[in-house]
């Protein structure tokens, strides 16, 4: 008998699906509004939850990705009025199980609760999952989660891994991790660093050359393809590969054989392949900038690394782990930070992501060296600036928008609530106003528009809908 939580402000649908759940021999809670429900994950673990999109207290897409996260990493069946294609692809990017748009017939609504629960049954019956070794990759937010269950996933097959995210994300990292918790782990992990590849000695390096086979070639080389043979090979910043070359590594992918230059046969290496980029590969592919064949082949599993401004809950456990690191290095005694120091970090945006912290950290130990506690003082100037401007920026927002005649009214004879509440409208007023100034700015271009913002694809589109901002153009 499994537990089913059903989150949905309709009382009619929350009760069919309550009949359902209960003709099927397991036990079904209702919750009417967001909090209610994720009140009621926390006290006690559920195998499937039925979540509505838009609940009188928010979206349900927006705490997806914490349901997930919870204790019993229960399975996640959207249901929607909307339909609305982005929503679906957010809803499923973000771990859901499945995503059904109402109204639907009770059959369509019963089969992807029959089939999570036999999921998570068989799931159960399998080996406990392999401890993973997890080296320098810290955090464990939701979207850290999610792409650990992938790279864990992915360590215990043999497919091509595609790994994504902006610089600095730790994508190197991740293909290390894979490599690491793979059964080639005691073989070669070899990097091919795909902006660096010289015009003239390309074939040469990869595929490797015999002897006389061009002026200086003295001697047999082997290539970093034939280098990688039971191991890895990490393709690095693959979206700069250039075209010449992305047919030939396509048959290599395929066949696991490539010819050195100046060789009359060919060469087998039986390597796992891992490449990453930050660029948009599918945009590259609808410009003709990258074969389509080959995003295919390398896409077998996809890591899609998050940004550090999406998972500040991982902040306090990065700083520990690097101030640790870099007092152990400067060989100096460890060192603490006040709550300010924290809360400055997590007010930065962070264009260069962890690798930018980890350097704004090493920066700070050095300027303090014998201070045994860290403030906001000792981080560098530009960041202390951007910190205060941004500040600055959210405290005159409200200010700057069309006053309503509600706030003309004397403070004496108003009803005031709490604080918080009153803090949560005012932030999602010019959080609304932001978006939809953004998306004027952008002229509705979802890309244009996460360049100006500094928010992944997924959270754009999360906030656009929480707030019913319409898209002007289609991308």
């Amino acid at each position: 008998m499994a537990d089913i939580l059903i989150i949905d402000d309709d009382p009619l649908i929350a009760r069919l699906l309550t009949r359902m759940v209960e003709r099927h021999g397991h036990q079904a809670a209702q919750a009417l509004t967001l909090s209610e429900g994720y009140q009621l994950i926390q006290e006690k673990p559920f195998d499937v939850v039925f979540l509505d999109v838009r609940l009188p207290d928010g979206n349900g897409l927006d705490r997806l990705a914490d349901i997930r996260a919870s204790a019993a990493r229960p399975e996640v069946i959207i249901m929607t009025g909307l339909g609305d294609p982005d929503g679906a692809e957010l809803a499923i990017k973000n771990g859901a199980w499945d995503y059904i748009e109402k109204p639907a017939s009770l059959d369509k609504m019963t089969l992807p609760m029959v089939r999570a629960l036999e999921y998570r049954k068989e799931r159960e019956a399998r080996q406990a999952p392999m401890l993973l070794k997890r080296e320098d990759i810290i955090g464990d937010s939701p979207p850290m989660r999610a792409c650990l269950d992938i790279m864990a996933q992915a360590a215990g097959a043999d497919a091509n891994v595609l790994i994504t995210g902006e610089t600095g994300t730790g994508k190197e990292l991740f293909a290390w991790g894979i490599h690491r918790n793979s059964q080639r782990a005691s073989k070669s992990f070899v990097v091919v660093d795909c902006t660096a590849l010289p015009d003239n000695l390309v074939e040469s390096l990869l595929f490797g050359h015999v002897k006389g086979s061009f002026t200086g070639a003295d001697r047999s080389q082997r290539g970093l393809i034939e280098q990688a043979h039971g191991g890895t090979l990490f393709l690095d910043e693959v979206g700069e590969l250039p075209p010449t070359l992305q047919k030939s590594f396509l048959r290599v992918i395929q066949e696991r054989r490539f010819r050195p230059v100046g060789s009359d046969s060919e060469v087998s290496s039986d390597f796992r392949l891992i490449a990453a980029t930050n660029r948009d590969l599918e945009q590259m592919v609808a410009q003709q900038g990258f074969r389509q064949d080959l995003f295919f082949r390398l896409r077998s599993f996809h890591i899609d690394l998050p940004p550090l401004r999406g998972r500040m809950e991982d902040m306090a456990d990065l700083v520990n782990h690097h101030l640790a690191r870099l007092c152990q290095r400067y060989k100096i005694r460890p060192k603490g930070y006040s709550p300010d120091f924290l809360e400055a970090l997590q007010a930065f945006a962070w264009p260069g992501n962890v690798r930018e912290l980890v350097n704004v950290l090493e920066r700070t130990v050095a300027s303090a060296l014998y201070e045994p506690i860290l403030f906001p003082y000792h981080l560098p100037t530009y960041l202390r600036v951007e910190v205060a401007k941004a500040s600055l920026r959210r405290e005159a927002a409200p200010a700057a928008s069309d006053a309503s005649p509600e706030a003309l009214v004397p403070v004496a004879s108003k009803v005031l609530g709490p604080l918080q509440q009153f803090r949560d409208e005012v932030l999602a007023a010019a959080e609304k106003r932001y978006l939809q100034d953004l998306m004027a700015l952008a002229q509705g271009d979802i890309q244009d528009a996460c360049r100006i913002s500094q928010l992944s694809r997924g959270r754009l589109y999360a906030l656009l809908k929480k707030y019913e901002i319409t898209r002007l153009k289609a991308e």
